[in-house]
């Protein structure tokens, strides 16, 4: 948590963390706990918070994920990425039992986000990706795919197994730009995706795309 920013919120309202707590219906030992890292906040509170706050959602994501990033950062270098693997993922859980989760932040339009550097965290390993190497995880940030998938949702993903007409896909762009969008063909000019919310088609030249990986699984607990 990036906990002076969320302090300076509170003063910014009026508010106190007790008055926070009351709000999140939690104990102020959990909403204390919270603002030191010490417990994840749910995507349910991420939007009360945020609700409470004044703020958007995506702005509250970015403060927990930019403390995060910036721990990791100090503890250790970003990989780098290469082909199967998308930019700036770490490699696997030595363990093999979790799977790195990745997180973004909303560009310019609605449909874009942009790759924030190195993991995040980790999550446990669904068995559809049980021997997929390099497998991972990575947060929906924006409505642009509502119904289907919600802000703070976790998407599943296997970096290798090739796409078919109607499913999704987290497209990485070469400029660090990344699309979470429903696949529906390609050839070796064009990408064509479907976004839900507002409903379009997207017509991406392939010498804009760096990698597009399949979303097999979700986590809407995130």
């Amino acid at each position: 948590m990036e906990t002076d920013w969320f302090h300076q919120a509170l003063e910014r309202v009026g508010a106190s963390q007790a008055d926070l707590a009351r709000h999140l219906r939690l104990a102020p030992s959990a909403v204390s706990r919270m603002l030191k890292g010490e417990r994840q906040m749910k995507p349910l509170e991420v939007q009360q918070t945020a609700q409470f706050l004044g703020v958007s959602q995506e702005e509250i994501l970015n403060r927990v994920v930019g403390a995060i990033v910036a721990q990791a950062r100090n503890e250790s270098p970003p990989a780098r990425g290469r082909r199967g693997r998308p930019p700036n993922a770490a490699p696997r859980d030595p363990g093999g039992e979790r799977i790195p989760i990745l997180s973004a932040a909303r560009g310019g339009g609605e449909q874009e986000m942009f790759l924030k550097d190195g993991p995040i965290g980790y999550t446990a390993r669904p068995a559809n990706l049980r021997a997929v190497r390099e497998a991972y995880a990575i947060y929906m940030v924006g409505a642009s795919m509502e119904p289907r998938y919600e802000a703070g949702w976790l998407l599943h993903v296997n970096p290798f197994k090739p796409p078919t007409r109607g499913r999704d896909v987290v497209v990485y762009m070469k400029n660090r730009a990344v699309l979470i969008k429903q696949f529906v063909s390609e050839n070796d000019d064009v990408l064509v995706l479907r976004q839900l919310n507002p409903e379009q088609e997207l017509r991406i030249p392939r010498a804009e795309i760096d990698e597009r990986h399949l979303i097999v699984g979700t986590d809407q607990e995130g």
